[in-house]
């Protein structure tokens, strides 16, 4: 938000001067259509501004007919929102409706109409409009920091997590808040908002690798928060959930990682070998806390999926380097 009131300061400043060097009337103007220019990324600055633009001249050019046609009365305004308003959704040019009001209504103010009056609107449209684009274009805050800081404290989150579950598994009776799942939902939420706007202002070549890693956490996300409805079902300590509580370990570190190493599924691959070759339990309970273990492995598996298919392996990221 500091960035944007500085852009829009100079747009301003900028556009006041250039329309009052040119000779244009009302500089001022200039100065507030720069204000409604302004906006966060380049890709929304390009679309916002075209719509501004275009909408302000159909508007002009509605305005110009209906107030020939009807006069300069309070209610011909009305007539002329009823009019233009759905004529700008319609051809998606919603974000021009306020800035095309503004040239309208000044028109309006100054109760003339000639082809001197159009042109100057236009040329304060071209100034205010024009600086709005060349600062937002200018520059614009990297966002790389700030989404490294967020996977950095999103992949620790899901470290302890993992560490809760493992330490569960051993003891059901560990009772733990789960705040870690709140404080990362959020977090992804940040960075999925963040990485759009980077990649909104990348204009050439973008890359979408920051979307795809938010992308692949809340799915990750949504797996966890089922395998912790499962171990809510394993209510006694049991050998299976020792074994189980191992692959979690090894999962708290692989996570930090940022390639696919594949240690927990070759942990996991043994587990479940491992089940195979298991007695069948003896009693109702057992059965069904050994039945959620197995169930909480089967989600251990798609999550590791999802991570396989969206993180590098080691092996590809170690000729990377290499290169």
């Amino acid at each position: 938000m500091g960035f944007r009131v500085i852009k829009t300061s100079i747009a301003t400043l900028l556009s006041i001067l250039t329309a009052d060097a040119l000779g244009v009337e009302n500089p001022l103007s200039a100065g507030l259509l720069a204000i409604l220019g302004v906006d966060v990324t380049r890709k929304r600055s390009l679309h916002t501004v075209s719509s501004r633009f275009f909408a302000s001249v159909l508007g002009l050019l509605l305005a110009f007919g209906i107030f020939y046609l009807l006069g300069f009365h309070y209610w011909v305004l009305a007539v002329y929102i009823l009019i233009a308003f759905p004529l700008m959704s319609r051809a998606h040019m919603k974000e021009g409706i306020v800035t095309s009001s503004v040239v309208v209504f000044r028109v309006f103010t100054g109760e003339a109409l000639s082809m001197h009056i159009m042109i100057t609107q236009i040329e304060l449209l071209i100034i205010g409009l024009g600086y709005a684009t060349i600062v937002n274009f200018a520059y614009m805050p990297k966002h790389e920091h700030r989404l490294s800081d967020i996977r950095c404290k999103v992949d620790k989150l899901f470290a302890v997590i993992f560490k809760q579950i493992a330490v569960t598994l051993r003891d059901p009776y560990h009772v733990w808040d789960g705040k870690e799942l709140i404080e990362a939902e959020s977090l992804i939420s940040q960075g999925q908002v963040t990485a759009n706007h980077a990649l909104e202002n990348q204009m050439i070549n973008p890359n979408d690798a920051w979307n795809v890693y938010f992308y692949m956490r809340k799915q990750q996300l949504e797996r966890v928060e089922y395998m912790l409805e499962l171990i809510s079902r394993v209510y006694q300590r049991m050998p299976q959930g020792e074994v189980a509580a191992i692959l979690f370990d090894q999962l708290s570190i692989d996570v930090i990682d940022e390639t696919y190493t594949g240690k927990t599924e070759y942990l996991l691959d043994q587990m479940q070998a491992e089940f195979k070759m298991m007695e069948l339990p003896s009693t109702r309970d057992e059965f069904e806390m050994r039945s959620s273990i197995l169930q909480l492995c089967r989600e251990l598996e798609i999550y590791l999926n999802i991570a396989k298919k969206y993180k590098s392996p080691a092996e590809l990221q170690a000729r990377k380097e290499m290169d």
